[in-house]
């Protein structure tokens, strides 16, 4: 799970497909055609998936690319902190994101929705004199469901 930094901490976003790719490049990685391909789905979708859904689309696309090599550049990508990467008993979703954010996750469908929450500075001072530990980043992982009309 990602976590979210304090606002002094912030890592930025990278915005664009072109974003990630200058980011990459800045990191001395390799731009192959695979690794294009699975990073354009990704921004693309904006959505998070398994690596079965990106070879999946990927090849629906007609897009050429095996299983091995979409969870190679997953891996690459995920260490470098390119992207983020999701540990759910139903397995690893990876998403576009990798700046600090939160999640809401949906109950019944199990849709993951991204959010930028900061919680107030009072609260995260009244965990600290609690715990006695300096928050230097925190996770928020809300779940839920659609509010009905009454």
């Amino acid at each position: 799970m990602s976590a979210v930094a304090h606002p002094t901490g912030r890592q930025a976003s990278c915005a664009t497909v072109d974003d990630v790719y200058r980011r990459c490049r800045e990191l001395g990685m390799r731009l192959s055609r695979q690794r294009r391909m699975v990073l354009d789905l990704l921004w693309a979708e904006k959505n998070h998936l398994s690596a079965r859904d990106i070879f999946e689309k990927l090849n629906n696309l007609g897009r050429n690319i095996g299983h091995t090599s979409v969870y190679q550049n997953l891996e690459a990508l995920q260490s470098a902190g390119v992207i983020e990467c999701l540990d759910r008993a139903s397995g690893r979703l990876y998403g576009y994101r990798s700046d600090p954010h939160s999640h809401l996750t949906c109950i019944d469908s199990g849709a993951i929705q991204d959010l930028d929450v900061q919680l107030p500075a009072e609260l995260l001072r009244q965990i600290e004199t609690h715990t006695g530990y300096a928050i230097e980043s925190y996770t928020l992982h809300l779940t839920g469901r659609r509010r009905r009309p009454c």
